[in-house]
């Protein structure tokens, strides 16, 4: 793993981890009612998209079990369509799928890139 790579994946765990604490204690009812909280999701998700496109293609090839070009698309819809997002599917993103992803790239980082 490069170290630019390592670089990007450890501000997606902090990307994630401001995220997590930002919806901590906060249920699928609760988030959808509060305008504040999907419309800093949404930025956060923006904020990981990013990221994800500064990952060397060479490094997203050999990761590909984490879906890298999904989670970028989806801060392409997130940043261009914000009003037409479904915010209950991005509740189900960042409760259910964004956290095993994260867990994945903190396990790549704490192997250092090692496969095994």
């Amino acid at each position: 793993m490069s170290k630019r790579d390592k670089i990007v994946l450890q501000k997606i765990v902090e990307e994630s981890t401001v995220l997590t604490q930002m919806l901590d204690g906060l249920d699928r009812s609760a988030f959808l009612a509060n305008d504040e909280k999907m419309r800093a999701t949404c930025m956060t998700l923006i904020n990981i998209g990013e990221l994800v496109k500064k990952l060397t293609n060479d490094f997203r090839q050999h990761w590909q079990q984490i879906p890298w070009k999904e989670i970028a698309g989806l801060r392409d819809v997130t940043a261009h369509g914000y009003f037409t997002l479904r915010m209950p599917d991005i509740w189900i993103f960042v409760s259910t799928e964004l956290p095993v992803y994260i867990e994945a790239i903190r396990k790549i980082l704490e192997r250092g890139g090692a496969t095994d």
